[in-house]
């Protein structure tokens, strides 16, 4: 809700001219880090089905941090080692479970939040880490905050970009037509390739066709359901996102875990649950980051 200058708090208005005034005045760095490439890196099998794909970056001997890769079903990239400072960081990336370099690519099979919490503290045992900074944007801020209302005593700080709580709303919104004001054209692609009789809900809809035993039905549908999200999760079009979403391996992958993930509910037992344990970390220093790209 936007804040109408002329019935502002006289008081209020000149603290919010000098904080922007201060903000503005600290020398923020506003590109990424140089490339950098992991010092170490490995599998680590987390179940009888799983082994995730993990690296570590920048400083042995630096603050931990671990990256928690969007979507779900996103996977990382080397550019994500870039957010942190690797003089000062030991950065920690990993590919959650179906992702990335993980296999199995694009299982379901044992793939909840609740398996990805777990892994994580098996990660962090794994590395011998007694406590780490968490830092997540888009599904990895859900990510982010699932793990850190569980384990808050290994958890030294928060970074959140791009809050996405997992709730009805919001994906009833992206995905139910709330969309198609700002992207009419992704939308209408996404659309139009259900059958009108099937379009009262959508998730469930697709979710039909990426579990579907027709392998040229299943990827179509993976293509179509990927390429809404890699146009739309930039204000301007992001050519190397939608270049990715091209991959034939990558889109199975993000769209069967994406759509198992949401046709699920995100495996939360309420639709706030987020919301509602927020207090067991309030006491956490927390950043949240968001803007528009």
């Amino acid at each position: 809700m936007g804040t109408n200058e002329a019935n502002m708090d006289p008081n209020l208005h000149v603290e919010m001219k000098d904080l922007v005034n201060s903000v503005d005045s600290v020398n923020f760095r506003r590109e990424p880090y140089p490339p950098i490439e992991p010092y170490s890196s490995g599998f680590l099998k987390v179940s009888e089905i799983h082994s995730l794909y993990w690296e570590q970056n920048g400083n042995p001997d630096g603050h931990p941090v671990l990256f928690l890769h969007g979507g779900p079903g996103g996977g990382t990239s080397s550019g994500n080692r870039r957010f942190f400072d690797p003089e000062f960081y030991r950065i920690i990336l990993f590919d959650q479970r179906g992702a990335g370099k993980s296999t199995p690519r694009a299982s379901l099979e044992e793939n909840t939040t609740w398996d990805l919490v777990n892994d994580i503290e098996k990660l962090r045992k794994h590395l011998g880490i007694e406590e780490w900074q968490v830092f997540g944007g888009s599904w990895g801020s859900t990510l982010s905050l699932a793990y850190t209302q569980s384990h808050v005593e290994h958890v030294t700080g928060v970074v959140l970009r791009g809050i996405f709580l997992l709730r009805k709303k919001e994906l009833d919104w992206f995905y139910e037509g709330g969309l198609a004001a700002i992207y009419p054209d992704a939308w209408e692609s996404f659309r139009d390739f259900i059958p009108e009789e099937e379009r009262g809900n959508f998730i469930t809809a697709y979710n039909k066709r990426l579990n579907s035993s027709d392998a040229e039905l299943q990827n179509k549908a993976a293509k179509i359901w990927t390429a809404l999200e890699m146009a739309t999760s930039y204000l301007l079009p992001n050519e190397d996102s939608l270049k990715r979403g091209e991959d034939d391996g990558f889109s199975l992958a993000f769209a069967r875990i994406e759509n198992h993930y949401f046709k699920h509910k995100g495996f939360f037992p309420t639709d706030s649950f987020l919301l509602d344990n927020i207090d067991k970390i309030r006491h956490i220093p927390t950043t949240i980051v968001q803007v528009r790209l």
